[in-house]
């Protein structure tokens, strides 16, 4: 139990539905949908559907989606909402205009949306409401407009001089040519009119028409590839969720193109060396996570892109064998130097999670991946294009080299805990390629630590950036950093929290569902 002198706040326990999401008024959308007879499904499609408007630079509808569903009798069922580079992309191109990697911004970094796909799909196989009701919110915080929070406020005002590169995002994003400040209220209304549209005629009035034509003219008035052909042909794929045994649980991801498979990785390798066990605050507990995860990055650089394209399975990178051979480089006393650390993009994203009245569980994932995704935005429509391209590499013959209709490694990852054959926690972290290590980090907080929902996302958090070094967030003592250069790392102050995220706990026992949301953000959790 927490601390009640010290700030904080408890996990939210209701009975029948519960939201978590990073913005209140998303989780209130959610709420309502609930109360109105609507199922965990229907609740979620709506909650991000409000996030795509009141959080606009870490997700849209120009992004993409990931979902994890565990139905009240256990069944599971996992989609994978990516789109897909445009048909005419050729690395060779890229390579040849003078690409050393991969662009982030602008419309060379530009793929598909696909996340309006799986939300159609989702509905139409689960939900029990149209999207003329589950927009609702969406439509009027976009027509009417919404306050701006603080830490949409904050993330907002670091990239304005980008938007004030693109028309249309000059446009639609910016009030004045400036970021808007906090408290104050912000409107969408082209995007309003795109999601009546939708809301109207369904998913094919994106992907086909007027609003596809304009998002297809976009890019390539920039010179980028993207067609009508490339969005028409958009389909979301369900697919088998992977799993893996920790504490007692089976812990399912989506399997590639995302990097699910990486936080898998992970747990495996914390249950093989007893990482778990390490006192929760420890520098031993931090070292070893910190090094487990460094392999298990390593492998997903390395190996993890489009399914179509790796040259080792899932299956075989979750095997004894190979986690055996990745954890005999790990070592208790100091930091394997050896071990090729990957590039640390930063990216934006939302995660959301509902569970009903029945014990559906949805855990629900939607991001445009760069804040405001590739900074292109459609003048009309005012629709943010998302930068997923930005996950590929130009390195001739790697899993992962770009190419036409090919679905770049995916960073965004829901999970899903199961007991007992029935689903018993939803969760998620968000923060591009921190939520493997989130999501070990958070799992390994409630199953080995004891915390509820609430503290294991709370507790303080570590990860590298871009050169190496460990960025510590303000919760980890100096004692701890000190014993960390110890061990051979280098540490500094992170200049911004680890992702955020979102947890609801099935309390089967007490016939309860206990939430937390995490205090990086500006979101809640809430029940009835």
């Amino acid at each position: 139990m927490r601390d009640f002198d010290q700030p904080g706040r408890s996990p939210v326990i209701a009975e029948n539905g519960m939201a978590a999401t990073s913005h209140p008024l998303a989780t209130a959308t959610a709420l309502a949908v609930l109360k109105d007879g609507g199922n965990a499904v229907d609740a979620a499609i709506a909650a991000s559907a409000t996030l795509c408007v009141v959080e606009p630079h870490m997700t849209g509808i120009g992004g993409d989606c990931f979902v994890i569903l565990a139905e009240p009798d256990g069944t599971v069922h996992g989609l994978n909402g990516s789109g897909r580079a445009p048909a005419a992309s050729d690395p060779a191109w890229y390579r040849d205009n003078g690409f050393a990697s991969m662009p982030q911004t602008g419309v060379h970094a530009v793929t598909a949306p696909g996340a309006m796909d799986a939300w159609s799909r989702l509905s139409t196989r689960f939900g029990t409401m149209g999207f003329d009701r589950l927009f609702a919110d969406a439509i009027h915080y976009a027509e009417e407009g919404f306050a701006v929070h603080a830490r949409v406020a904050r993330d907002w005002a670091l990239h304005v001089p980008a938007l004030r590169g693109d028309r249309g995002a000059a446009i639609h994003c910016l009030r004045d040519g400036d970021a808007p400040a906090a408290g104050t209220r912000f409107r969408f209304p082209a995007l309003g009119a795109t999601l009546r549209a939708i809301a109207k005629d369904g998913a094919r009035a994106f992907y086909e028409g007027e609003i596809a034509a304009e998002m297809a003219a976009t890019v390539r008035g920039q010179g980028g590839f993207l067609s009508e052909e490339d969005l028409a042909a958009v389909a979301a794929d369900w697919v088998a969720p992977l799993s893996v045994s920790y504490g007692g649980y089976d812990v399912l991801e989506i399997p590639p193109s995302g990097q699910g498979v990486t936080a898998l990785i992970l747990l495996r390798l914390m249950e093989a060396h007893g990482i778990g066990k390490l006192p929760t605050g420890s520098a031993e507990r931090y070292h070893m996570e910190i090094e487990a995860a460094r392999l298990a990055y390593s492998v997903r650089d390395h190996l993890v892109s489009d399914p179509a394209t790796m040259t080792r399975t899932p299956e075989e990178l979750l095997s004894d064998s190979f986690i055996h051979s990745l954890g005999a480089q790990l070592s208790a006393e100091r930091r394997n130097p050896s071990v090729v650390l990957p590039e640390m993009a930063r990216s934006d994203t939302v995660y959301l999670t509902v569970a009903d009245r029945d014990r559906r569980a949805v855990s629900f994932i939607n991001s445009v991946y760069s804040a405001f995704g590739s900074k292109v935005v459609t003048p009309r429509s005012g629709i943010a294009l998302q930068n997923r391209g930005g996950c590929f590499t130009l390195e001739e013959g790697h899993p992962n080299e770009l190419g036409g209709g090919k679905r770049p490694m995916h960073t965004i990852i829901p999970a899903m805990a199961m007991k007992n054959g029935r689903a018993a926690v939803s969760f998620g972290v968000m923060g591009g390629d921190y939520q493997p290590m989130g999501h070990a980090h958070v799992f390994s907080n409630l199953v080995d630590r004891g915390m509820d929902a609430q503290e294991a996302l709370d507790h303080p958090r570590l990860f590298w950036g871009d050169d190496g070094i460990l960025d510590a967030e303000g919760g980890i003592p100096a004692q701890i950093r000190s014993d960390l250069v110890a061990r051979g790392h280098q540490v500094r102050d992170a200049g911004a929290p680890h992702g955020g995220g979102q947890m609801i706990v099935i309390d089967d026992e007490n016939g309860f569902l206990v939430g937390g949301s995490d205090p990086r953000k500006d979101g809640c959790a809430l029940g009835w």
